[in-house]
């Protein structure tokens, strides 16, 4: 028999399957899961760097959600099928081992570092997929394709406080924006974080030391 993720209901089971779609439209990275205690830990990669001079920021996802409280679990996987039982998903045979797995935020040590509105990051998403359809060339290969999203996703935006642009395209391609919301933003060492009501965006980058003031003067650049 399979092994299988045990979550607290069908809904949830829908839950993780809906942010393995969204993660894997981003990349062919997978997902990973931490379950422990009753808790279930989503985690994928917006973007991140694929070899030792690419510039592309660390940018991360997270979902929590409640599990069997016997669930013990840390792997990495690219598929999840339901099982007959609609609480239950039927995990496959071997996990992935991605080079951002190994990468982990820090579990402690965040401190306040003001807040952005979800209107602001939205437009500000818009902005980048608007700027990487443009300078995509035709015919453009990957390593020049993945320059242009590492300099665009990981350029500081004044209107998001001088944070990656990256954090706001996590936010759009995970589905963590919804109408009007003030997010709250903490850090802890080189990690910044974003809480919105439907989950995490985590970002790995220079220490940050606090927030400019956030603009509303719309589009930029």
């Amino acid at each position: 028999m399979p092994p299988r993720l045990v979550l607290s209901d069908s809904d949830t089971a829908r839950d993780v399957l809906t942010f393995l779609g969204r993660a894997m439209q981003v990349s062919d990275d997978g997902i990973r899961l931490q379950g422990s205690n009753g808790v279930l830990a989503l985690t994928a990669s917006a973007l991140a760097p694929k070899g030792l001079f690419d510039q592309t920021p660390t940018v991360l996802a997270m979902r929590i959600v409640h599990a069997d409280p016997e669930l013990e679990c840390d792997i990495v996987v690219d598929e999840l099928a339901q099982d007959q039982d609609e609480r239950m998903l039927t995990l496959p045979e071997t996990g992935r081992s991605p080079a951002w797995a190994g990468v982990a935020p820090p579990r402690g040590g965040w401190e306040p570092a003001g807040d952005l509105d979800s209107a602001t990051i939205a437009r500000r998403a818009q902005w980048g997929i608007s700027a990487v359809a443009r300078g995509a060339t035709p015919g453009a290969g990957e390593e020049a394709v993945r320059a242009l999203r590492a300099a665009i996703w990981g350029e500081a935006d004044d209107d998001l406080g001088g944070l990656v642009r990256g954090i706001a395209f996590a936010a759009h391609a995970f589905g963590f924006i919804s109408g009007e919301e003030q997010i709250p933003v903490t850090t802890s060492g080189r990690w910044t974080r974003l809480a919105f009501r439907r989950g995490h965006v985590l970002a790995r980058g220079p220490m940050a030391t606090g927030l400019t003031a956030v603009r509303s003067t719309g589009t930029q650049n």
